[in-house]
């Protein structure tokens, strides 16, 4: 599945981009709306995040554009306002849902899952051609109850051909289905990618030819004769009767699998790890200007440029530290764009608040992330590799 991310904070960006790609999207950036257009305009996308204050063109200005020009796919704004009147100008712009800032990354990806359910409606929970079957909830493939360990990008591939039936893709189809826009890879990539993929469901018990190459054309699924299935299953029976694993063998398996999701997880951690000290200083930079604001405030001495910059400061705050997780940083952040953005004069008391929540805010940012990322990134896995192994309940 391809996305489209419209975003002007690059540290949420970042984020948003490396979180959803652990999770099997293909995703694309832009910075502002006019960008986002235009890549609506050069590909095809399954569904747009959209945040609703960017620059050039503001996230409800291209919803209405997106849909007066007939686009179809679905739209998720995201934005920190609240008010019901906001929500109500987004939906009757075209939007499809309404998440506010700060968010729990399970719930975007939950409702992601959803809008990408309703356009393809109906579809099936879990995708199935003959013995293959790939569950998108659990992000596990199985062939004749094997369990296959693909790559991302392998298993991008099968979720394609899965849901697109017996439709044939170009290689130049696949590159524009499967890989982000900077990244850019030649044909003979897409070549590798297919044959890595046929190795694993042969090794599974799978044909050969199970993803076909129609010469000229590309490749899609086979579409198996009532003697080849025959043959199949009499294939697969003497392979189950004659080979069938050893209970020591099927622990290894269950290892090697646990240890390679471990392995996974932690390298998008790290990854995630060093893109939250680039945010943390961007993060310090804009408790700077709260600061600033504050110390301002209290000679009576604000004007409107450093009231703005400020509001904008605290907005970008509740958004991105509520993605790492710190849900109370983000509270804090995002009363403080309140208060600043209120039209009423701000009392003494309510300066003297305002710069306890700032203080407040400054020994927040300095905690431990992950505390809640890390739960979205295990995806409850291992969880269900546990549920599954036939050694559960043995002492």
């Amino acid at each position: 599945m391809r996305l489209l991310l419209v975003e002007d904070d690059e540290c949420i960006a970042d984020t948003l981009e490396k979180i959803l790609g652990n999770h099997h999207y293909v995703v694309d950036v832009a910075n502002d709306g006019e960008l986002g257009w235009e890549l609506v305009e050069a590909f095809n996308y399954d569904l747009i995040l959209l945040d609703v204050m960017l620059p050039k063109l503001d996230g409800i200005q291209l919803c209405q554009r997106l849909r007066s020009h007939n686009y179809q796919a679905p739209v998720l704004l995201l934005t920190a306002q609240n008010s019901s009147t906001h929500k109500v100008m987004g939906l009757d712009a075209g939007a499809d849902d309404y998440l506010v800032k700060p968010f729990d990354m399970s719930e975007l990806l939950a409702r992601i899952r959803v809008l990408l359910r309703r356009r393809n409606s109906p579809i099936q929970t879990v995708l199935e051609w003959e013995n293959l079957r790939l569950d998108p909830g659990k992000c596990e493939v199985l062939y004749n109850n094997h369990l296959l360990n693909l790559t991302p990008k392998e298993y991008r591939l099968l979720e394609l051909f899965l849901r697109n039936g017996h439709q044939v893709f170009s290689r130049s189809d696949i590159l524009e289905h499967l890989w982000a826009t900077e990244e850019a890879p030649q044909e003979d990539t897409v070549t590798a990618h297919i044959k890595g993929l046929r190795q694993k469901l042969k090794q599974a018990g799978a044909e050969n030819d199970f993803i076909e190459t129609v010469y000229g054309l590309g490749y899609r699924l086979k579409v198996f004769t009532s003697s080849q299935k025959m043959s199949q299953k009499t294939k697969e029976n003497h392979r189950l009767n004659g080979a069938k694993p050893s209970t020591k063998q099927q622990a290894e398996d269950l290892f090697y699998e646990a240890q390679d999701l471990h392995n996974g997880i932690q390298q998008t951690k790290a990854a995630l790890t060093k893109l939250w000290e680039k945010i943390k200083v961007k993060s310090c930079d804009r408790i700077i200007i709260l600061e600033q604001a504050t110390a301002a405030l209290l000679e009576n001495n604000l004007g409107d440029e450093l009231r703005q910059k400020a509001q904008q400061a605290a907005h970008k705050l509740a958004g991105a530290l509520g993605i790492f997780g710190f849900s109370k940083g983000s509270r804090l952040a995002f009363e403080v764009e309140q208060m600043l953005r209120s039209q009423k004069k701000i009392n003494q008391n309510q300066i003297l608040h305002l710069c306890d929540l700032v203080i407040a805010l400054k020994q927040e940012i300095q905690q431990p992330a992950f505390s809640e990322l890390e739960k979205i990134l295990c995806h409850d896995v291992l969880d269900d590799a546990i549920e599954q192994s036939p050694f559960k309940g043995v002492k």
